[in-house]
């Protein structure tokens, strides 16, 4: 059996640690390199940035936080946030990180993460989800959901689409969203999740929107309904509050990872302390 990682996440606005709530209310958390050395000592077994402001104009920030960080830590080191090119990713990597996190451009054009796999290697390509659950049972792909065009133009992708009210009556529907969690796009998912791994990424990111920064524990109905779709790693993200939590994630959610900010960013426990938690229930980590 593979061991189960810990992975603290950081998300970087202008060179910046920050945290939020449910992606808004965000706080200054500190200095990147800073906390990723901490963490290295710690025992993280990897660390995530995303860079929550990116743009092309800002983009140098995020690379000289990468150079920095890859100087005095030696665990995998993930970056996310506005990657739209291959030279973005090519950047990211000479820069010193080991994977690239994509999100809103795989949604824009799900290809890209074709030829970045075929490019860079499925190892270093992780798809990132920003999921929400769909309540309300009237819920109709209207006009205000942002479906991408090529949803809408390709027939034999339309499966890809949050089903009709009838079918969701019959289970459980998350929907994506991009853009920081700002723009629902109507896409389903787990089926979102499958058809990212037939087009070659290495991993699933995965963040409940409904959990992120509550504390209140990851959507473990969520987590496992990924990682019973997919054959790669699956992250699970959002929810976080104590070690019971992370324990939970990995075995009824049957995450591979689990990623964790606010409980780790303010001290209230040691990524030592979580693996030893996790150890002593039975669960396979790196001590």
């Amino acid at each position: 059996m593979l061991a189960k990682r810990i992975i603290p996440c950081l998300d970087v606005r202008d060179g910046r640690v920050v945290k939020g709530v449910n992606f808004v209310n965000i706080r200054d958390a500190g200095d990147p390199v800073e906390n990723a050395i901490y963490y290295d000592e710690q025992g993280a077994d990897e660390l995530v940035f995303l860079d929550i402001t990116a743009s092309h104009e800002k983009r140098k920030i995020i690379l000289d936080v990468v150079e920095k960080t890859a100087e005095d830590v030696f665990m995998p080191l993930t970056v996310g946030g506005g990657i739209c090119t291959l030279d973005d990713i090519r950047d990211l990597l000479n820069a010193g990180c080991d994977k690239v996190s994509i999100n809103t451009t795989a949604i824009r054009n799900p290809q890209f993460i074709k030829e970045a796999a075929e490019r860079f290697g499925s190892q270093c390509i992780v798809v990132a989800i920003d999921a929400k659950r769909v309540h309300d049972s009237r819920f109709e792909l209207d006009q205000q959901r942002e479906i991408p065009d090529w949803l809408l133009e390709n027939k034999e992708l339309q499966y890809l689409l949050i089903p009709g009210a009838d079918e969701r009556f019959k289970q459980k529907v998350w929907e994506i969203y991009t853009h920081g969690g700002r723009r629902p796009r109507g896409i389903d998912a787990v089926k979102w999740a499958k058809y990212m791994e037939e087009l070659g990424a290495g991993e699933i990111l995965l963040t409940s929107m409904d959990r992120d920064g509550t504390k209140d524990g990851y959507d473990l109905e969520l987590t496992r309904a990924v990682s019973e779709a997919v054959t790669i790693p699956v992250i699970a993200s959002g929810g976080a509050g104590n070690l019971e939590h992370l324990y939970e994630a990995v075995t009824i959610g049957k995450a591979d990872a689990v990623l964790a900010a606010s409980i780790f960013h303010y001290r209230e426990y040691t990524i030592r302390e979580a693996k030893e938690y996790l150890k002593q229930r039975g669960v396979e980590v790196r001590l």
